[in-house]
């Protein structure tokens, strides 16, 4: 039985991730695996205080107010952008317009960088 030569990762395309060696992938790698990651975590925090919201979760509740105060920082930027008078659509609008340019910007981001 005939043995095959050890084969390069570098050029492979095996799970090394290319010229960053056999574990783990290059730091550019990593660091877009770290962005998508925040991303996706800010967009659910964001996702599930809309969720709270339109459910009519009681707001006194410790999780609720953990979610809702992880959220607000989140949307600064965006909390009166809408202001219309029903308050589950403004919610939905305001906390989900920074949830989907998280997303979208994220993984642009993060997509552009694993291309590098």
């Amino acid at each position: 039985m005939r043995e095959s030569p050890p084969v390069d990762d570098q050029y492979s395309g095996g799970r090394g991730g290319g010229r960053g060696g056999s574990r783990g992938g290059t730091a550019v790698k990593r660091a877009a695996l770290v962005i998508h990651t925040i991303v996706d975590i800010a967009a659910a925090f964001l996702g599930l205080w809309v969720l709270l919201f339109l459910l009519d979760a009681n707001q006194g509740n410790v999780f609720v107010q953990f979610v809702k105060g992880v959220a607000d920082p989140l949307a600064w930027w965006a909390r009166d952008i809408f202001t219309m008078d029903t308050e589950g659509l403004r919610v939905v609008l305001n906390y989900g317009l920074p949830a989907a340019i998280y997303l979208l910007a994220g993984h642009l981001l993060a997509g552009r960088m694993r291309h590098l």
